[in-house]
C-alpha cells in the first residue's frame, strides 16, 4: 500500500488528525533540506509536502518564493530533489507528496519524472498548475505511475467542478482554505468546517487543509475539521531567518513540535 493510504488508515484507528509540513527542496541547501527533514519527522510531522523549486510560481506568496529563489541560487534541480528523496529513504518511510509546477517536471520529461520520482521514493505528486480537465485530454499528463495524484480544491470551486476534482483525486484531497498565494494569515477562514464537509460529502479520499495556518492554536482548530492540516510558509519563513548554518534543523524540530502536538490533541 502506498505510504499515504497506510498513514491515513493508520491515523483513522487511532483518531488523529495528520501532521503535513511543507518546506522548499534545496533550501537552504539540498543537504539542509535532508537534515530539516529528518527534524521535521522527529518533531511530530507526518506529511512531507516536498516542494521543486521553480523560478516562476504563481501559486506562491512572497515567502515561498524567495525559499525557490534560495534553492535555485545554491544549485537546486530537478535531479538534485530527486536524490534528496533517495537521501532521506536511507534513514526515513515518511510520506512525501511532490509540489511542482508543470513546466520543470515538462522539461525534465513527465513520463520520466513521474518514473524516476517514484523509484526514488516520493508517494505523491501535486501539480499546482495542471487542472484536472486538461490533465484528462492528455494520456500522458494523466498517467501517474504509482504516484498518487494529489489534487487542490479552493473555496471558490463551484459544485460540478468540486465533483470532477474528487472523483480525480488519490491519497488526500489538498483544500485551499483561502483566494490568492500561500502565505501566513492571523485568522482562520471562517467557512472551513462547511467546505470540508461538502468535499467529505462527495469522497471518501481524506481532506487536508492549509494555505495561513502558522500557529498551534489555529493548526488544532482545524485539526478538529479535517484529516490533515498544513503548514507551509511559516515553516519556510522560519527557515529563510535561520539560514544555513549546524542549528537549523533543531531549531526548526523546536517550531514545529508545538504544532505537530496541536494537531495531535498533545498539550
Amino acid at each position: 500500500m502506498n505510504r499515504i493510504d497506510s498513514l491515513f488508515t493508520e491515523l483513522k484507528t487511532q483518531g488523529r488528525t495528520a501532521m503535513v509540513a511543507y518546506i522548499t527542496g534545496g533550501d537552504p541547501t539540498l543537504a539542509a533540506s535532508a537534515k530539516v527533514v529528518l527534524a521535521l519527522e522527529q518533531a511530530g510531522v507526518d506529511i512531507l509536502e516536498l516542494g521543486v523549486p521553480f523560478s516562476d510560481p504563481l501559486a506562491d506568496g512572497a515567502t515561498i518564493q524567495a525559499a525557490a529563489g534560495r534553492a535555485l541560487a545554491s544549485g537546486a534541480s530537478v535531479p538534485g530533489i530527486l536524490e534528496l528523496i533517495r537521501e532521506i529513504r536511507k534513514t526515513s518511510q515518511i510520506p512525501i507528496v511532490l509540489f511542482a509546477y508543470l513546466n520543470p517536471v515538462y522539461v525534465y520529461g513527465f513520463d520520466k519524472f513521474q518514473q524516476d520520482a517514484a523509484a526514488a521514493g516520493a508517494d505523491g505528486l501535486l501539480l499546482l498548475d495542471l487542472p484536472p480537465q486538461e490533465a484528462a485530454r492528455n494520456a500522458e499528463l494523466s498517467s501517474s505511475k504509482g504516484l498518487k495524484t494529489i489534487r487542490l480544491i479552493a473555496p471558490t470551486t463551484p459544485p460540478d467542478r468540486l465533483k470532477e476534482i474528487t472523483d480525480a483525486s488519490e491519497g488526500f484531497i489538498y483544500y485551499v482554505s483561502r483566494e490568492g498565494v500561500t502565505g501566513e494569515q492571523s485568522s482562520l477562514s471562517t467557512d472551513i468546517a462547511e467546505r470540508v464537509a461538502a468535499i467529505r460529502a462527495l469522497t471518501k479520499v481524506p481532506v487536508a487543509v492549509g494555505f495561513g495556518i502558522s500557529n498551534p492554536e489555529q493548526a488544532a482548530t482545524v485539526a478538529a475539521l479535517a484529516d490533515g492540516v498544513v503548514v507551509g510558509s511559516a515553516i519556510v519563513r522560519k527557515i529563510g531567518e535561520i539560514g544555513d548554518v549546524p542549528e537549523l534543523p533543531s531549531k526548526i524540530a523546536d517550531f514545529v513540535r508545538p504544532i505537530a502536538e496541536a494537531v495531535h490533541g498533545v498539550g
